[in-house]
């Protein structure tokens, strides 16, 4: 029996006409040419969004937080909101750049790079929102434990302080395992830059690279130590954002089932948003030969195991609800469902759970336009989920005397378009200025790149 081993070979990750010229070319297009009416128009709709937030975020500064929809007793709204919603959106960067390293996954060379990017630009986003909560944005710097005058320290055992050690650090490591990733890219540049000007930064900034032997050996030591480095932030950063939920006493929030939930849902929007850019991305500067529908495929299957691992975690917070006889855990969930915030509750169900389930069909998985469509929603979702887990929990009390409603306010709502204002205009500049696509990596991939052994088949 002859065995033909061209039945488990996997379709190629890059097309194989693609010399490294090309790659380069491609890749590098963005940084070497004037930007185009179609970067221009994005630019200046990403612009005016973060104008508009600068606005209401300066109201903020000058009227204070008062400005905003939050009340007693929903006094986390918009804020907490989107502070969460922006470090999930970070979660795809590390995983797709440490874990699937680890793991070995080529697929992840032609994503990686970007996915880096938008971690820091959607942790940078994050950050500010809870400054902004604290409605003394000037004092922000009592969050960081440093000896004072008046020997005062912060609350160690706060999990919002927890936030501070954990998302400065993920934000410090990302930062470093981008920029070491972009070296060999940024030599390349130097090498290829007419303009002098262009040579003497992109010389300082590839740190004296050369390409030798020892260069590559240093690099690849460096960028495994700092894989594994960032593997475990993956895992503690959203356990510890879903720490300021789950060792309060509200009912909905206090649930041991919070920290693996909140990570799922944190791979599943990040993921969701890097989709979404890299299908506009590998579109409008033509890199569908780099970035193919192989990688888009496989996202598509994390999107859909992830996006049921949330399904999962909705439908046990129902059953620990009414398997712990607690009739307080019991009200806020039967009044997420059937309550006034209702209609959010079954958008979050619909986008997160239902919709992503069609990525159980190849044909839809391959299809870039339902793909499109079906990210997109999975970013709605993940807001909504926010939105339901914060509002619903907080604006019916114990004390049904203390019920409220909450509605955002105008200021709300700018200062949210603004935060993607400022994480699109990021996005831009850093396509226009670096390559968004890992060279060295990409090259890496090529068919025929590396070396293979081919064994005959032999008959039995």
């Amino acid at each position: 029996m002859a065995f033909d081993s061209t039945y488990t070979r996997e379709l190629p990750l890059v097309d194989s006409r693609s010399s490294f010229a090309e790659i380069d070319d491609t890749v590098l297009a963005p940084t070497e040419r004037k930007p185009s009416k179609k970067w221009f128009v994005a630019f200046l709709m990403a612009n005016t969004a973060l104008l508009i937030g600068a606005i209401c975020v300066g109201y903020t500064l000058y009227y204070g937080i008062g400005m905003w929809g939050n009340n007693n007793p929903v006094g986390w709204g918009f804020d907490i909101i989107n502070f969460v919603f922006w470090i999930g959106i970070g979660h795809a960067g590390t995983l797709i750049s440490a874990i699937l390293f680890l793991f070995r996954q080529k697929w992840r060379t032609a994503i990686a790079r970007f996915a880096e990017a938008m971690t820091i630009f959607a942790v940078m986003t994050a950050g500010i929102f809870p400054i902004l909560h604290t409605g003394r944005p000037w004092l922000a710097g009592y969050l960081l434990p440093y000896p004072n005058q008046n020997a005062l320290w912060v609350n160690f055992t706060s999990p919002l302080l927890w936030d501070v050690f954990a998302v400065s650090t993920y934000l410090t490591i990302s930062f470093v395992f981008w920029g070491i990733g972009l070296i060999p890219d940024i030599a390349l540049m130097r090498a290829r830059a007419v303009s002098g000007i262009k040579k003497s930064i992109y010389a300082i900034l590839s740190l004296g690279w050369k390409g030798s032997n020892r260069d590559w050996q240093n690099y690849e030591r460096v960028y495994l130590i700092l894989a594994g480095l960032s593997t475990p932030l993956v895992l503690s950063v959203h356990t510890i954002v879903s720490f300021d939920f789950a060792v309060s006493v509200i009912p909905g929030w206090h649930t041991t089932i919070f920290p693996p939930y909140f990570v799922a849902g944190a791979i599943f929007s990040g993921f969701g948003m890097v989709s979404t850019c890299l299908i506009i991305l590998r579109k409008v500067y033509d890199m569908e030969n780099i970035i193919t529908l192989n990688h888009i495929e496989k996202m598509n299957k994390i999107l859909l195991a992830t996006g049921t691992m949330v399904g999962y975690a909705y439908g046990m917070e129902f059953f620990i609800a009414w398997y712990s006889g607690n009739p307080f855990e019991s009200f806020v969930f039967i009044n997420r469902a059937f309550g006034p915030y209702a209609w959010a509750y079954w958008i979050m169900i619909a986008c997160n759970v239902g919709f992503p389930q069609l990525f159980w069909f190849k044909k839809i998985r391959r299809n870039i336009g339902i793909t499109f469509v079906l990210v997109l929603l999975v970013n709605v979702g993940m807001w909504f989920e926010r939105f339901v887990i914060i509002v619903t929990s907080l604006h019916r009390d114990f004390l049904p005397a203390s019920w409220g409603m909450y509605i955002p306010t105008m200021y709300d709502l700018g200062i949210l378009l603004g935060s993607f204002g400022l994480f699109f205009t990021l996005l831009l500049l850093f396509v226009k200025v670096m390559p968004s696509v890992s060279l060295a990596e990409i090259k890496a991939v090529v068919p025929g790149a590396q070396p293979t052994h081919h064994h005959h088949s032999e008959e039995h």
